[in-house]
Order: C-alpha cells, then sequence, then structure tokens
C-alpha cells in the first residue's frame, strides 16, 4: 500500500507567477505475503522463468479540492514572516491523497522468488541467528509502521496549521480595513483643528471690530446696527463649529476604542501565533523523529542486505488493512470538515468585502456626521458579529486540534496492539524459519542417542518423525533446553513421543561424492542440489558418505563423532567404523571412517587408487550396516555411480532377510564410460556369493565372463535406474553408447528414465556472486562488461577493441571433451578477431603437456590465455566475461557448464549430443521455438561443422548487438533449477513406494 501526499508541506519555494513547487512525501506501507516459500532457484531476483505472475491491485483515489484562492492586501506595519506564512497558505490549491493496496496472493506451489527471506543459521563463526534474525525483522516491520504513523500524523498537522494560517490572514486583513478608517478619522480631526484654529482668528478680528465700534461716535443706530446683526451671525457661525468639533472628538473617542479593541484581537491574534508556533514545534519534533527512525530504518535495511533474502508471513494482513482503512476514513471525515471550516471562511471574506463596499459608500457622506455615526454604529455590529464569527472559528481549532490528538492517541494504540500482534506471531513462526541445519543437527542428535542406547528405537523413532514434520514442540524443548545437560534434554524430547503423521518419503543417498565437501565431478553437485531439492518439497533426506581426509572440513558444520561403533564384514572378518555427524548445506550427513588398516579413505585423493574397487564395495557394505544398526526404515535408498553401485545387490541378497525391507532402490549412472568391472573374487570380500552373482543376466560383465560389472548389477537389482538427460538414456541404449550395457539396458527398459540434471541457482547468481567484480541480472547487463574488462586486466589481454568478443572455455581436459575441437577452437577464434581465455587441466599426462606448450607459446600474446589449473573464483569470472562459451563434447551425459553459462549470460556453442542436445537449441533452427532458442549447435565433431557454429555466433554478435542482448537476457532468466528434476525422481519415487505398499499388502 502507498500513500502519495501533495503540496502538503507548510513552506514552499515561490515561482514565476506565485505558483508553489509541489512538493510530495511518500509514505510505503510493505504488505506481507501470507504464505511464502524458500525457493531452490532464490530468486529475488528473477532470473528466470518463475510461476509468480498476476499481482492484484486495487486503488482507491480521495481528492480533496480547497476553495480558490483569495489574495488579501496585507499592511505594511504587519510582520513579513506572517505575511509570508499566509502567502504560503493561501498558495496550496489542491492537496491530493493517493492510496494504493497491494496485496500479494503467492500459491503454495510455486516458489516464492520475489521476495524471499532465507533464514540464516547460526553457526561456529558468529553469525546471527535465525531467531535474532526474526527480531531484526520485526524490528524493520515496525519501523516502517511507525514512519508511516508519523507521516499521517505530521498530514493532519498540516492540515489543521493550515486552517489556523487561513483564519489569521482573514484577521490580518480585517486589521487593515480598521486601521485605513483610523487614518481617515485622524484626518478628520486634523481638518477640524484647523477650522477652530480659523474660529479663534474670527473671534479675534470680531473683538476688534467691537473695540473700533466702541471708539467711534457712530449714531446709536449705526452702533445697534453693528451690534445686533455682525456678532450674531458670528456666533452661530462659532456655535455650529463648536458643536461640529465636539461630535468630532465624541468620534475620536469611539474610533479610540476600537482601536483598543482591534488591538485586543490583534493580542489574540498573536496568541493564534503562539499556537501556530507550538505545532510548528510539534512539526519539528515529528520531523525529527520521522528522520531519526528513518535513519534507524535505514541501518537495518544496511544489515538486513548483508543477508541475501528473508522471510516472512503475516496471517492478519486484511485486519490490519481494514483498520488502517478505518482510519483512512476517519481522516477522510476530518478532512470534509476542515472543507466546510474553509467554505465558512469564504462567507466570511464574503461578508468582509460586501463591508469594505459599506465603507466606500459612507465615504462618500464622510461631511455629515449623522451619516457617518450610523455607518459607525453599523460598523460597530458587523465587527462584533465577525468577532463572534472567530471565536467559533477558534473553537472549531481547538475542537480539531483535539481530535487530531485522539487520532493520533488512537494510532499509538493501533500500533502497540500491532506490536503485541507481532510478537505473538513471531512466537507462532519462529518454527518455520528455522534452517534446515538446525532441523537436520536434531535428526542426528536423536540418531546418535539410539545408535547409544539412550533412548529406544520406537522413541527415536516417534522423534525423528517429529523432527522430520518440524514440530514446534520439540523445536521449543529444544531452545528451551539448550544449555542444559544431555540427560535433562533427552527427557524433555521423551514427553513428545506420540504417533505423528508422516509428511513426505524418507530418502537416503549413498554416494562418494558431495559437493561442496568432496567433489571432483558432477556427481557431487548432483547429490547436493537434488537432496536440497526435495528436502525443499518436504522429504527426509540424508546423505552416507566417506569420512575422506581431503574432504573441505571447513563446509561442513557441527561435525561430530557418534559414540557409537559400527561393525561390518569384510574379508572374513568384521572391522570396526567410526561414524560422524554433520550438517552440508543444510542436509544431515553421515561420514564414515573405517578402522581397517588399509586406510581406505586416508590417500590424499578420492579416486584413482589401485584397490578402489575394495574401497567402495567395503564402504557400501558398511552404509546398510550403519541403516540397520540405527534401525532406520526409508522409503528409497539412492546410490550413485559404480562406487556405491554395490549397494543394490548387498540390499537384497543380505540385508533384507535381515530386516532392512522397507525401502526401494533408486540407482543413478552419471557416465557409463566408468563401471568399475573387476575379477569376480574380488566381489566375494564384501560378502556377497560371486558364484551366484556372476551370470550373464545378474552381474557378470558382458564383454568378459570371468570379470563381474557393478553398473550392471545395479541395473539389475535395482527398482528405479535413472541417467542424467533424456538424450543420453537414449544413446546409452544403442552398441556405440552404451559401453558394453545397451543390453542389459534395454532389458530393463521399463524402469529406466533421463532426467535432466540441475544447477544450484543460489551459488551460481551473478546478482549475488562474490567472486565478480561487478554483480549484474537479465534486467540489467552492463556488469557483464564490466566483468569482461576486470578479466582482460587480470589475465594482461589487450583492452583497446571493448567490442571484441571473448571466447571462454572452462573444462576437463579429457578426450570424451573434444580435445581438437578445443585446440581447433583457439586457432579458430583468434583468426575471427575474437579473444580465448581457457581454464581447465588434463589428468591425462600427453593432453596436460600439449596444453602446456600451446599456452607457452601464447604466453605474450595479447588476445589468448590459458590457465592450466583448476581455480574456483577464477571460473566464475569466465564465466560472467565471457561472450560466447564453447562445448565441443564428443558425448556429453548431461553437462552443466552450457547451463552455468547461460545463467550468467555467456551463449554456449556446443555439439548436439547428450545432455547438451536437451539444454542447448540453436537461434536459427526453425523447428524449435523462438523461446527456447538459446545457443549455438552443430551434429559432426569436426572442424567444419564447429566453424559454422561459431561464425554464426561471431556474425551474430558484430552485426547485430540488439538481437544478441535479447539472447543473452534470455538466456540469463532460463530456468536451469533442480526443481523441476526433483519433481521428476519425485514421481519415480512415489510410483516405486506404491507399488511395494500394494505388494505388501496383497
Amino acid at each position: 500500500m502507498e500513500m502519495k501526499l501533495s503540496n502538503c508541506l507548510p513552506t514552499q519555494k515561490w515561482c514565476g507567477g506565485g505558483a508553489p513547487f509541489s512538493r510530495q512525501v511518500n509514505v510505503r506501507f510493505y504488505p506481507l505475503p501470507s504464505q511464502r516459500l524458500l525457493p531452490a532457484s532464490g530468486k529475488m531476483r528473477q532470473r528466470r522463468n518463475f510461476s509468480l505472475q498476476n499481482k492484484r491491485q486495487q486503488t482507491k483515489k480521495i481528492n480533496i479540492e480547497r476553495p480558490p484562492n483569495v489574495d488579501l492586501q496585507s499592511s505594511d506595519d504587519v510582520d513579513s514572516n506572517t505575511e509570508n506564512m499566509s502567502k504560503q497558505s493561501l498558495a496550496s490549491s489542491i492537496q491530493e491523497i493517493s492510496i494504493k493496496e497491494n496485496v500479494d496472493s503467492l500459491t503454495e506451489t510455486e516458489s516464492s522468488d520475489e521476495i524471499s527471506y532465507l533464514s540464516v543459521d547460526s553457526n561456529e563463526e558468529g553469525q546471527p541467528s535465525s531467531v535474532h534474525l526474526q527480531d531484526l525483522i520485526g524490528m524493520i516491520r515496525n519501523a516502517e509502521k511507525n514512519i508511516h504513523l508519523l507521516n499521517e500524523a505530521r498530514v493532519h498537522t498540516l492540515e489543521d496549521l493550515q486552517k489556523v494560517l487561513g483564519e489569521k490572514e482573514d484577521l490580518h486583513g480585517e486589521i487593515n480595513i480598521l486601521e485605513m478608517k483610523l487614518a481617515e478619522t485622524v484626518e478628520r480631526l486634523r481638518v477640524a483643528a484647523k477650522e477652530k484654529i480659523h474660529v479663534e482668528l474670527l473671534e479675534d478680528q470680531l473683538e476688534k471690530l467691537k473695540n473700533e465700534l466702541s471708539s467711534s461716535r457712530s449714531s446709536e443706530e449705526n452702533v445697534l446696527h453693528v451690534n445686533n446683526s455682525v456678532p450674531l451671525s458670528h456666533t452661530d457661525s462659532v456655535n455650529s463649529l463648536t458643536e461640529e468639533f465636539d461630535s468630532l472628538k465624541k468620534e475620536n473617542i469611539i474610533l479610540k476604542q476600537d482601536l483598543q479593541a482591534l488591538k485586543s484581537e490583534l493580542s489574540n491574534v498573536k496568541e493564534t501565533d503562539e499556537r501556530i508556533l507550538v505545532l510548528e514545534k510539534e512539526r519539528s519534533v515529528l520531523e525529527s523523529s520521522l528522520s531519526e527512525l528513518e535513519s534507524k530504518l535505514a541501518a537495518s535495511r544496511e544489515d538486513v542486505s548483508e543477508l541475501s533474502v528473508l522471510k516472512s508471513e503475516c496471517k492478519n494482513l486484511y485486519e490490519k488493512v481494514e483498520l488502517l482503512q478505518e482510519l483512512l476514513a476517519k481522516a477522510t471525515k476530518q478532512a470534509d470538515q476542515a472543507l466546510s471550516v474553509l467554505q465558512q471562511n469564504q462567507e466570511l471574506r464574503k461578508k468582509v468585502d460586501r463591508l469594505e463596499e459599506s465603507l466606500e459608500e459612507a465615504s462618500i457622506y464622510k461631511l455629515s456626521s449623522e451619516k457617518l455615526q450610523q455607518n459607525n454604529e453599523l460598523m460597530q455590529q458587523k465587527i462584533k458579529l465577525l468577532d463572534e464569527r472567530l471565536q467559533r472559528s477558534d473553537e472549531e481549532i481547538q475542537s480539531y486540534v483535539e481530535l487530531y490528538q485522539d487520532s493520533v492517541k488512537e494510532f499509538q494504540d493501533t500500533l502497540d496492539n500491532l506490536k503485541d500482534d507481532s510478537k505473538k506471531r513471531a512466537l507462532d513462526e519462529s518454527v518455520n524459519d528455522m534452517p534446515w541445519e538446525f532441523w537436520s543437527q536434531l535428526l542426528l542428535m536423536i540418531d546418535s542417542w539410539s545408535m547409544e542406547k539412550k533412548i529406544s528405537k520406537d522413541d527415536a523413532k516417534l522423534l525423528r518423525e517429529l523432527v522430520w514434520k518440524r514440530d514446534v514442540r520439540i523445536c521449543d524443548a529444544y531452545i528451551s533446553c539448550k544449555e542444559k545437560n544431555e540427560r535433562e534434554i533427552i527427557a524433555a524430547f521423551l514427553r513428545f513421543t506420540s504417533s505423528p503423521t508422516r509428511p513426505g518419503l524418507h530418502i537416503i543417498h549413498i554416494a562418494a561424492e558431495m559437493a561442496p565437501v568432496a567433489k571432483v565431478g558432477g556427481l557431487g553437485d548432483v547429490v547436493t542440489g537434488l537432496g536440497k531439492a526435495l528436502q525443499k518439497k518436504g522429504h527426509l533426506v540424508e546423505i552416507l558418505l566417506p569420512k575422506y581426509d581431503c574432504m573441505q572440513y571447513e563446509s561442513i558444520k557441527n561435525m561430530k563423532a557418534v559414540d557409537v561403533v559400527v561393525e561390518s564384514y569384510f574379508d572374513g572378518q568384521l572391522y570396526k567404523n567410526k561414524i560422524w555427524t554433520g550438517t552440508v548445506e543444510g542436509l544431515p550427513v553421515y561420514f564414515v571412517e573405517p578402522q581397517h588398516p588399509g586406510k581406505f579413505f586416508w590417500r590424499g585423493q578420492l579416486y584413482g587408487e589401485h584397490d578402489d574397487f575394495k574401497r567402495f564395495s567395503y564402504f557400501s557394505r558398511v552404509a546398510l550396516e550403519l541403516l540397520l544398526h540405527a534401525e532406520k526404515r526409508p522409503d528409497i535408498i539412492h546410490c550413485h555411480d559404480w562406487q556405491t553401485a554395490f549397494v543394490a545387490p548387498l540390499y537384497w541378497d543380505l540385508y533384507v532377510p535381515k530386516g532392512l525391507d522397507s525401502a526401494r532402490i533408486c540407482f543413478t549412472c552419471h557416465n557409463f564410460e566408468y563401471q568399475g568391472t573387476a575379477p569376480a573374487s574380488e566381489l566375494t570380500s564384501c560378502g556377497l556369493d560371486a558364484y551366484h552373482l556372476n551370470r550373464p543376466d545378474r552381474m557378470q560383465d558382458n564383454s568378459a565372463n570371468d570379470r563381474i560389472n557393478p553398473v550392471k548389477g545395479a541395473i539389475v537389482f535395482s527398482n528405479i535406474v535413472t541417467t542424467v538427460s533424456p538424450t543420453y538414456a537414449q544413446e546409452v541404449r544403442t552398441a556405440q553408447g552404451g559401453k558394453g550395457l545397451h543390453a542389459t539396458i534395454n532389458s530393463h527398459s521399463k524402469k529406466f528414465a533421463g532426467i535432466l540434471n540441475g544447477i544450484d541457482t543460489d551459488a551460481w547468481n551473478p546478482a549475488s556472486d562474490d567472486f565478480l567484480k561487478v554483480q549484474y541480472s537479465a534486467s540489467d547487463i552492463e556488469g557483464k562488461l564490466e566483468n569482461k574488462e576486470a578479466l582482460r586486466r587480470l589475465l594482461r589481454l589487450s583492452s583497446s577493441e571493448t567490442k571484441r568478443p571473448l571466447v571462454g572455455c572452462i573444462t576437463r581436459l579429457v578426450p570424451q571433451k573434444g580435445v581438437h575441437l578445443i585446440r581447433h577452437a583457439i586457432y579458430r577464434t583468434l583468426e575471427l578477431g575474437g579473444q580465448f581465455v581457457l581454464l581447465g587441466s588434463s589428468p591425462v599426462p600427453h593432453i596436460q603437456r600439449e596444453f602446456e606448450e600451446i599456452g607457452d607459446r601464447f604466453q605474450t600474446h595479447e588476445h589468448a590465455r590459458f590457465v592450466l589449473k583448476y581455480d574456483e573464483a577464477l571460473s566464475h569470472l569466465i564465466y560472467a566475461a565471457s561472450d560466447m562459451l564453447i562445448i565441443p563434447s564428443i558425448f556429453e551425459p548431461c553437462g552443466l557448464t552450457q547451463m552455468i553459462a547461460m545463467r550468467y549470460g555467456s551463449i554456449p556453442i556446443a555439439r548436439k549430443t547428450g545432455g547438451l542436445n536437451d539444454s542447448v537449441f540453436d537461434v536459427d533452427d526453425d523447428a524449435i521455438p523462438v523461446q527456447f532458442r538459446n545457443g549455438f549447435t552443430f551434429v559432426t565433431a569436426d572442424e567444419q561443422g564447429f566453424n559454422a557454429a561459431i561464425e554464426r555466433a561471431f556474425n551474430y554478435y558484430m552485426n547485430d548487438a540488439e538481437t544478441w542482448k535479447e539472447l543473452v537476457q534470455k538466456d540469463m532468466s532460463m530456468d536451469f533449477s533442480w526443481d523441476s528434476s526433483a519433481s521428476q525422481y519425485e514421481e519415480l519415487y512415489e510410483k516405486a513406494v506404491l507399488r511395494a505398499r500394494t505388494a505388501r499388502r496383497s
């Protein structure tokens, strides 16, 4: 909801014709969504095709018009400040209040990527906890509400002030009129004084005449004639002048009394000025409070900006809106009353005008004292009437001030109520804001109690399900007992061991990699990305991983050893295994540390050892032994690649008979190039029967009768078999793509599917990537050019031509990736006038040496650089800086490079194979809908095919800048998150579990 207040400030600048500059005060209500979910893609961001679309808006406008301006001439004796305030109050002509209500409605199935607040977990480095963050959010909300209330109070105060200033202007006009009348009276007194002097002169002349007449000896008749005629006429004139003089004195006295009355009225006006000053002070106090709150809000927003996003919900939004609407209605009513007062003032002005006309008529008869007296009496009556009107107006102003004070009090009460409601909701909603690390840690803690026999398996199961469904009771119990000892925490938890309902599936991933703690290729990204996406969909997801000595331990939170030893069979005897727990990216992870003399996972690397078959068959058996020992009952056990393919036959042959029989097995092969074959005899080390399994319909390798193929065994023994893209799923069903397993795959085709991988759109986000020089987004791609210049400076490439295209390549230099085409791309890019940057290394010695020699030849070249190692930070900068990125793979099961490149606005040039064919669509392919065309592709893995693609890309870049910009923005907006892929896995899981439950019931 947004309120715009126009022309409401009392102090405005004046321009040529006396019209004030329009000033506006914006007050914004921030409606809180009724429901928001944490998105997998993390949009604040709006980088891809999100489903937030229709926002309903209602707009309500109230226009308040004041009467037209009436110019009143003020006296020169009036204070200039008062005159300015009067002019400003009369200059405000129209006040418009616009209120926009904006209530967002979000559905639960669509992620609210637009305004998403992520809970930040409290870790060992001292980052703020989500509880503190919730308090911070509450403080921000309250600050915003306070600002709104202060702004609205300020508006009402300014309206009242304008009314008072209008009344004051009227009084000044009346004072001016009375001063003019006083000046006229003084002038008449001056004339009367002159006439008096003239009478005195005549009396002197009369005395002289009398003396002359007395000395003369004229006849008595003449004397009598003189004595009877001349003095009588002068005496009559003197008497008439004396009477007129006395009347003028009386009139002067009356006017002085009027002047005294006007002075008393002026003192009342001064009192009104004092009230105005008090109101001005109140306004200044309100403005200072507003500025202080704005500064606090700015500080709070700076704190919040350091966080990615914070989630908040408001259950009583509509009630608040109705409350604010009621307050607005009251304010509107007050405005209407103010209009009526202004209309009354206008009527008073008209009466004053009529009074002025009467005075002008009276000036015509100013020689007649009788008419002047009548006019004075009439003026006295009108002034008295005016006094009564002014008194009533003053009373009305006082009533409005009291009404305003009541309104402010009501606002404050409403604010206090909202604060109380907010505190109550904070307690209710804090559970939903707890990060996944919190719940994962609780889950791991309960499992450790169960394995250490501190609680029964039934209690552990019930408590596990409470954590699974994120029950508020168990959260409150843990927080209240956090500082207590373990026994008291267990006692508090056991009070809640009732039968809850399960919200989703229990899924356990058993894998050799997990990003970022143990990653070599795309497998680690899949385990973490798919796990997080399924967790956000409401499923309980756990990971089992070997405890390598070369892991990134700093990425594991709350890592600790469980006080329990799990024994597992291997090579004819039992070996102990130490179990560790921790959370990675919010997922609960169990780390297996074998106490085997071979130190299986203390080799300084994940793969490449001579005994990899033994290492990972050992781990697969320990993983299942841990599930049995912890009495877990998962719905799905998901294993990945040949390293954990042993899980499928081990589960059905050894652990189902032991009671671990609740799960369906899902196996994902990320690359059929690697199958982990070994002599059949080695299979017996982990307890499997090699004689029983070394058969064509089970685990026997299709190309050698004496060898075991773990991938084939997983395909045969799993309920669900997947690979990492639909096109690759079709390719591996052929003799060329299946690498010897095409017949096995075709025979089990009903349970085989290809699902395209996704990427972690939180980790790969140009709008928040800390590795970049400048962050940018699809709506503002200017930052891409700045990152391009930053990369050029870093690698010492030429920057003389800013528009020269930059081609990037980020890859492992192995034959699968099309090494010969990468080598050709270097020279062809330079021939076309571009720059080339390569980041990558090769495990194949002769390929590594070949590219080192090429790097030496181009060491001083101004348009080419080679970094033959893996550099995480540099890879982010290359994705952001490149205009194009090449992926000329011979085969590519899925590939994440092209998805990341498009996320950063780097256009892919890719060969149509595997996952590349499912994610990159040629801009010139008319068979593809326009909205899906996002790159340049070629079919044949030769130089001619690659040349055609890169030349078309250069042609678009050089000759059609607008189309290229649209292509960049479209690629950055595409959705390559895990959300869609996770939904497909979810569907496969649920079908398999449903079939299993139906089979058990039948």
